[in-house]
């Protein structure tokens, strides 16, 4: 019988995630978003665009993934660096549990440490005046579960995960996803921009891509990144982790 979730897997995850060294580099961005929010808002006045700009360039296109190729890789690219994984493999738990479970925490971390942020960095920008600061909440929010899907299945694929995951999400992600017409289509940003960006008010933050297309998008590649993975972490041996 199939059990998603294992309790015991998910403490020891969330001890090597949030560890004093990785949970300070986790905190470090969300810190500058609320400092740069802050000092929009002295300079700005809480003028509308300035603080979309920062919310979108910055904390969506930036801050969150790159929050999610930390929780994710970290969620088990250590593990099968070091070969302890195989130890966690040898109980009597079955690999695509252990695969969900971490994908659980994966998220968890990535909303805490992204979505947080932006809701509070968006309250001091705008309030809650048209809508902005739940919009781009929900876009944090539907993007970290597709960032950690995707850097978790990462982390079973290579043992340059974090590397391969930065270099993704600063060309892709950052620059051609935030300016390059064709690439924001394929860009998780833009898919999660269209489904937070329904609720705002007016046309202050627009997408790539219509709302119904951004949620299946979004869709498809977590449930893709997370069937790869748990495929990945069930072919893996002593042999294959060497």
């Amino acid at each position: 019988m199939f059990t998603a979730f294992h309790p015991t897997v998910a403490r020891l995850t969330y001890r090597a995630l949030l560890g004093r060294r990785r949970a300070l580099v986790l905190g470090i961005l969300p810190s500058l978003l609320v400092l740069i929010a802050v000092a929009v808002r002295l300079l700005a006045d809480g003028d509308p665009q300035s603080s979309t700009d920062v919310l979108g360039r910055f904390a969506l296109a930036a801050m969150v993934p790159i929050i999610g190729v930390i929780a994710g890789t970290g969620a088990i690219g250590p593990e099968i660096d070091d070969g302890s994984v195989m130890y966690l493999l040898a109980k009597p738990v079955q690999r695509r549990t252990v695969l969900f479970t971490k994908l659980v925490v994966a998220i968890a971390v990535t909303m805490v440490f992204s979505a947080v942020p932006t809701l509070i960095a968006a309250l001091i920008l705008v309030g809650t005046a048209d809508g902005i600061a739940v919009a781009y909440t929900v876009a944090a929010l539907v993007a970290s579960i597709a960032y950690a899907s995707l850097f978790l299945m990462l982390g079973t694929l290579t043992r340059h995960a974090v590397v391969v995951g930065l270099v993704y999400t600063l060309i892709w992600e950052t620059l051609l996803g935030s300016y390059v017409a064709g690439a924001r289509s394929l860009s998780v940003q833009q898919w999660a921009l269209a489904v937070g960006g329904d609720l705002a008010e007016g046309k202050l933050i627009t997408s790539e891509v219509g709302m119904g297309t951004g949620a299946v998008l979004l869709t498809v590649v977590t449930v893709a990144a997370t069937w790869y993975g748990a495929r990945r972490l069930r072919s893996l041996t002593p042999a294959t982790e060497e």
